[in-house]
Parts: C-alpha cells; sequence; structure tokens
C-alpha cells in the first residue's frame, strides 16, 4: 500500500488538556471533515498544527501529547503565540485571504507577517524532512502552507509532492497586486500536481506563471527547468452516504429520542404547518456574503408582503477567527441587519429571522438541512461550499429548492440549483418566490439529479483522482528521468567518444550553449564557451558543428575565424573552415515582401515584440512581449500566414517564443544528413533544445547519440537539465 502523508495547517484533532491528562477528539468542519474519510483508507500520516500554542503546554506534559497525536496517525507542528499572531492570523488571514477571495480592501502588506509565514512553512518543512522516510509521495493543503511544495522539493527532488488550495486563486490582475507573489507562484510550483477545485482557478493560476515568470505552458502542463509540474480542476465532493444515511437515521427516531432542536422544530411545524424555512449557514465570513443576502431578505419582504409570516430564514453563522478586528466589526453589523428586520416586520406570532451565533453537532445540523424546504447559500467568493452539497445530499424525501451564487466553485456542479448574484438583490428576492412556489414534481427532479453527482463524485473519488493524477505525472517524470544521462551513460558517452578516430559534433545555439536573451543580439559566446568549442576543433579527429537559426552575418562575427563548419537558418546556408559560405540547395526570397506587412502589422499591435529578417527567412519574436497577449497573437499570426503561404513552397517554424517563415524542405536533419554523406563518422553526436531539433534528431543514424536539452516529449534518446550540463559534458570530451 501506498504511503501518503497528508500536510494541512490543522490536525484533524482538537486537544483538551486536564491537569496532566490529554484528551483528543475529532475536529468537525473544513479540511478536517472532507479529509478524515478517506486518509486512513491509505497507510498516511498527517502533519499539522494540534490547536494549542506553545505557552499552553508545559515541559511535563508534552510527551503525552506527542504520544497521543501518534496514536492517531499524526505527527505536530508546535506554533507559539507570535506564530499564530503573524503567521495564521496574519498573512495567511489579513493577507491571502482577502486577496483571494477580491477583498482587497481588506488585504494588509505587512512585511512581518510575511517573515513569519515564511518561517513557519520551514517550521513544517523540518518536520516532514525528519519523517520522510518511507513516504512515497506527500498531499500538501491550502493556502496556509503555499510555501511548502517548493520547500519540500528543495531537499527531496524524486519526490511525489501534490498541492491543493481549497480557495479561490485569483486572477492575475488581482495577483500581482501581492508584493511576495512570485515566491508564492515558485513555492507552488515545487509540486508535482497542483490541484484547484474548478477550471476558473487553474486558468487564472496558469496566466500568473505565464505572465510573472515566463515558464511554457502546453495545456495544463508547465515546463520547468528539469520537470514538468500539472495543474488541473478536482471539484471537491463530500461522504455523500454519510449524510445520507444520517438524515434518515435520525428521521426514524422516536419524539424522545430527538434532539431539543428537533423537537423545537417540530412543536413549530404543529403551530404553523404551512410556513416554510429557509436556511443560511454560513462561518462568520466577509467572502459568505451574510450582510447581501440579509439585505436580499429583507427587499424580499417589501417587495413580496404575501410572504410575510409564510417564510422564516435560519440563519446559523459559525464563529470564525474571531481574534481579527475585521470580523468583530461583520459581527456587529449582522446583529444589527437582524434587529432591524426582526423589529421591522415581526409580529407576536413570527419572527421572520431566527438567528444563532454558535457551532451545532453534526446531528443538529442534519436536522437543520432536513426541516429547511429552501437553502439560501450566497457567497460572494467561495473556492467550494460543501455545505451546498450537504444540504442536498440530507434530502432524503427528494424535495427542497437549493439557492446558489454563481461565485461559488459548487456551481459549476450544480447547475439544477437557482443559481443567483449575490450582489443582486432583485434577483435573489427573485429566486426566493420561485423556491416558495416550486412544484414538488420539479422539486425532486432537480434534487434527484444533483443527488446522483454527488453521490458519484464524493470525497473518495475526489482524493483517489488526485492521487491517481499525481502518479500519471510522476510516470511523466519517471520516463523524463529513464532517459536522464547519469553518471553511468555519461562514462558510456565519454569512453565511446575517446575510441573513436573520427568524429561530428551537432551542436544548437540558443537554448543549447547559450541561454535565450531578450534581445537575440545579446547572446554572443562568452569566454569558457570559445575556449570549449576551440578545444574541440583543435582535436584533428573532431568535426564541430554549430547547427543554428541563426542568420550568415551573426555566426560570421562570431566564429567567422574559428574551425567549426556553421550551418544557419534551420540548414539553408553552410560554411566549413576556411571556405566560403554556400546554399545547401537553391531557393529565392521573392515572397518575403508578400509576408513581410503581416508581421510588421503584428509588431504594431504587439508591445515588446520584432522582425529579425535573414537571407531566406523572416523571424517574429515575442520574447519581450507580455506572456499571455505574446502568446495570442502568436497563434493569430500562424494562422493567418498559414493561410497566405498555400501557394509557395514554404513552412512555419515555432521556437522558443519566435515564429519562423521560411522555404520549405530544408531543415537541420537534411543538412546534417549532406554533411555526413562526405565522410565516415565513428562517433556522432547531436544536441538540441526546440522542435526545430528534432528534424536532426530523427534524420541521424541509430547509431549517433542525440540529446535534448530540457524536459519535454523528444525523438532524442537522453535529455539533460540544462545548459550547463551540456557545457559540462563538452569540457569532459576536450579532457
Amino acid at each position: 500500500m501506498q504511503k501518503i502523508l497528508i500536510v494541512s495547517n490543522r490536525l484533524p484533532l482538537k486537544i483538551n488538556l486536564e491537569k496532566d491528562s490529554v484528551n483528543i477528539k475529532a475536529s468537525v468542519g473544513g479540511l478536517a471533515t472532507g479529509m478524515k474519510s478517506i486518509y486512513k483508507s491509505f497507510e498516511s500520516m498527517w502533519i499539522g498544527w494540534p490547536g494549542i500554542v506553545d505557552e499552553e503546554i508545559n515541559d511535563g506534559v508534552r510527551p503525552g501529547i506527542i504520544d497521543a497525536i501518534k496514536k492517531e496517525k499524526c505527527l505536530p507542528v508546535f506554533l507559539n503565540k507570535k506564530d499564530l499572531d503573524l503567521y495564521y492570523y496574519g498573512f495567511s488571514n489579513k493577507t491571502i485571504w482577502p486577496l483571494f477571495h477580491y477583498f482587497m480592501q481588506y488585504v494588509e502588506y505587512n512585511k512581518e507577517f510575511w517573515n513569519s509565514y515564511v518561517r513557519v512553512n520551514e517550521k513544517f518543512a523540518e518536520v516532514i524532512l525528519d519523517n520522510i522516510q518511507g513516504i512515497d509521495k506527500i498531499w500538501i493543503h491550502d493556502y496556509h502552507l503555499l510555501l511548502l511544495p517548493k520547500l519540500i522539493r528543495e531537499k527531496c527532488r524524486e519526490l511525489s509532492i501534490g498541492f491543493f488550495l481549497h480557495i479561490p486563486f485569483p486572477s492575475y490582475e488581482v495577483f500581482r497586486i501581492l508584493p511576495w507573489r512570485k515566491q508564492i507562484i515558485e513555492g507552488m510550483l515545487g509540486a508535482d500536481l497542483i490541484g484547484f477545485h474548478i477550471y476558473d482557478y487553474q486558468r487564472h493560476f496558469l496566466s500568473s506563471v505565464r505572465r510573472l515568470l515566463g515558464h511554457e505552458t502546453v495545456l495544463n502542463q508547465i515546463t520547468l527547468e528539469n520537470r514538468i509540474a500539472k495543474v488541473d480542476a478536482f471539484p471537491m465532493g463530500i461522504d455523500y452516504d454519510k449524510y445520507y444515511n444520517s438524515a434518515v437515521r435520525l428521521s426514524q427516531k422516536s419524539i424522545k429520542d430527538k434532539s431539543k432542536i428537533r423537537q423545537e422544530i417540530d412543536k413549530f411545524f404543529l403551530m404553523a404547518p404551512d410556513r416554510k424555512l429557509i436556511l443560511s449557514i454560513d462561518r462568520l465570513d466577509y467572502s459568505k456574503g451574510i450582510s447581501h443576502r440579509l439585505i436580499a431578505f429583507e427587499y424580499f419582504l417589501d417587495i413580496y408582503p404575501e410572504y410575510r409570516e409564510k417564510v422564516t430564514l435560519v440563519l446559523l453563522a459559525v464563529p470564525s477567527r474571531i481574534n481579527v478586528q475585521q470580523y468583530k466589526y461583520m459581527k456587529r453589523e449582522i446583529d444589527e441587519l437582524v434587529g432591524k428586520i426582526n423589529g421591522k416586520y415581526a409580529t407576536i406570532n413570527w419572527t421572520p429571522i431566527w438567528y444563532f451565533y454558535r457551532e451545532l453537532s453534526f446531528e443538529n445540523l442534519i436536522e437543520l438541512y432536513t426541516s429547511c424546504e429552501i437553502a439560501l447559500i450566497t457567497p460572494v467568493r467561495d473556492g467550494m461550499n460543501l455545505v451546498a452539497k450537504e444540504y442536498i445530499a440530507s434530502q432524503i424525501n427528494g424535495k427542497g429548492v437549493l439557492i446558489l451564487s454563481e461565485m461559488a466553485g459548487a456551481a459549476k456542479e450544480l447547475s439544477d440549483a437557482i443559481i443567483i448574484n449575490p450582489n443582486n438583490k432583485e434577483e435573489i428576492a427573485s429566486a426566493l418566490e420561485q423556491a416558495v412556489n416550486m412544484p414538488e414534481e420539479e422539486q425532486r427532479n432537480k434534487i434527484r439529479t444533483m443527488q446522483s453527482i454527488l453521490k458519484r463524485y464524493n470525497i473518495v473519488k475526489w482524493a483517489q483522482d488526485f492521487i491517481r493524477s499525481l502518479d500519471n505525472v510522476s510516470k511523466i517524470r519517471n520516463r523524463y528521468l529513464a532517459k536522464k544521462i547519469n553518471d553511468s551513460i555519461e562514462n558510456k558517452i565519454l569512453k565511446s567518444y575517446s575510441k573513436a578516430r573520427s568524429r561530428i559534433l551537432f551542436l544548437d545555439y540558443d537554448g543549447t550553449l547559450v541561454g535565450f536573451r531578450t534581445k537575440p543580439e545579446l547572446a554572443a559566446p562568452d569566454k569558457e564557451l570559445y575556449k570549449t568549442l576551440d578545444s574541440l576543433a583543435r582535436d584533428t579527429r573532431n568535426e564541430v558543428v554549430l547547427i543554428s537559426g541563426r542568420d550568415r552575418d551573426t555566426f560570421e562575427s562570431w566564429f567567422g575565424n574559428k574551425k567549426y563548419t556553421l550551418v544557419v537558418e534551420h540548414g539553408v546556408w553552410i560554411r566549413r573552415p576556411k571556405n566560403k559560405w554556400r546554399m545547401v540547395e537553391k531557393m529565392n526570397n521573392e515572397w518575403k515582401e508578400l509576408i513581410r506587412p503581416s508581421i510588421e502589422f503584428y509588431v504594431d499591435r504587439t508591445p515588446g515584440t520584432f522582425i529579425e529578417e535573414k537571407n531566406f527567412s523572416i523571424a517574429w519574436h515575442y520574447r519581450k512581449a507580455d506572456h499571455e497577449l505574446g502568446a495570442q497573437r502568436a497563434l493569430e499570426l500562424k494562422d493567418q500566414l498559414t493561410s497566405l503561404i498555400g501557394n509557395y513552397n514554404l513552412e512555419i517554424l515555432e521556437g522558443n517564443k519566435v515564429i519562423e517563415i521560411k522555404n520549405s524542405g530544408i531543415n537541420k536533419g537534411r543538412t546534417a544528413l549532406h554533411l555526413l554523406s562526405d565522410r565516415e563518422f565513428e562517433f556522432i553526436i547531436a544536441i538540441g533544445d526546440d522542435w526545430t531539433d528534432e528534424y536532426l534528431f530523427a534524420e541521424l543514424p541509430g547509431t549517433a547519440i542525440t540529446i535534448k536539452v530540457g524536459i519535454a516529449n523528444t525523438m532524442a534518446r537522453y535529455n539533460v537539465e540544462s545548459i550547463s550540463n551540456v557545457r559540462s559534458l563538452l569540457q569532459k570530451m576536450t579532457s
């Protein structure tokens, strides 16, 4: 069985200290409720803060706490009061939480908060690394630990790491406000798989990755220096059977065995059998839109006076982050709104709003779900919202109406709910009127449809899908690692090179021997590269071939006096040492007059782009452009060029942030074969980094050593991680 380490800010348990005794009970709500149903189905450990600060623990009781936690298959990360104030109440809930929920007016940019956030993430990393032995994979959860994947990756390069964000990920225009935005993205990219509840959050994250770090993204894969990270959407489910079966069990209890809350509700329906209860359950949080909901309910009673004394709003606000000042203000606002509405409309026999500010037991929660014919769940912004799913799962008689905010992730799945904009009080009032009058048959049809969705994609299926996707990413990495040049393979290559009496080395330039630059003209070779290439070229057994998409004049200025064979413009021109440039095949460039105006049009429309004109090709570079705009314009240009070149013998090459149009039929592979036809070589090696080098890899004989720089699908036999690996290999050949 796989061994999985689950990591979250809080452990799924609560600790009570009574003198020298330690009592532990399971937590209710949040991630703990979602994950505890599945984490014991794997051979797992759970790492997190146990909910008690260091100042409350004396040295005598600490070993007992640790032992009690370990019995629950958990490991503690102890935090002190300062950590809690700065890391949790500070950066996590005064910076990340409001920013990611689009409440920019509440965001605090505090360097002390940030430093504590970094420090606590490092504390988690230390505990993980001390307990990593025998672990197959790690699954890290939520916004408190955004830096943790990278911290683990730096120490455990081969470990499978998954990360799941349970809150929204904001659009780039919002996320870019954060001063530590790059560190956050880089931290998350330490994971192999990054999960979100819905595609919208995934799309926002990929946009930030492209625009802040410039990484290439293809579909939902991000190409990093030495691996691929995958991003995907996994809508978190619930333990459907638990809610449904609990509702059945509670409905079968005798009157005397029912809870006090249930007895009060039954008494209410005896007195007012036609009255309908509208349920509103949330943590007390500004993202939940509770005040918006109350204002909309007041508006409903205003414009539909016929429903006064026929509906009652059951408002349950669960205390949350009571130490944060903003939440204290919100509590006062909600108290005042409830008082105002009840004072305005209440009669001797009717109170419009039943208001509860407390936590409820699981059993009481189910009783509320089953007693209320309407659920009004209208967050202004919510990652998923499991309450909506729990309400649907608890409707054992098949009746009930869910009014759900379009801003909740759950709205993507529960499309049979009445979907509303939480900022539109008129729309909410209309939805309440529709819900009150919805025919029972329509209710049953909608409830059955939504229940079938929730039953099929439950919490276990959600976790299994994530783990399965993490395994698939690992397979991609393993395919890469299988081709990766290790010490043994490198020694074989060097041994073969040493024995050979005639050798040819095909070396791509940009991205293989030197890094890409914002301006191509800045990519001139350095002294170290000259020294390595000169040393290789001095060996009479070697022919060093620099084979590039660059233009002839640039290569002439850099290497004109060197003993290298130069191939430029992807194989159009060739020049052997001390010889003149010659074309491999005759071509014309009259087509350039037709193509150039189209490319110039895209230069004008896309700041940061420019044209590089060569003898027999034209290239449009967009490396300096905004990442998303450049990618969009590249697609547009490629589509337009495709329609233009139909009557010409041309082809479009897509390189790294460049689109190039050139004569068809000429490529690096054909030119390489031309060079190989002149003489026999006992040792052939080709190294390149982009897809134009695939022509080269494909055309060379099977005995050739072909090496791709970076992780990608390739025809090459081997991979290396970076330019420094290429240079290291060449330097070893010289010695």
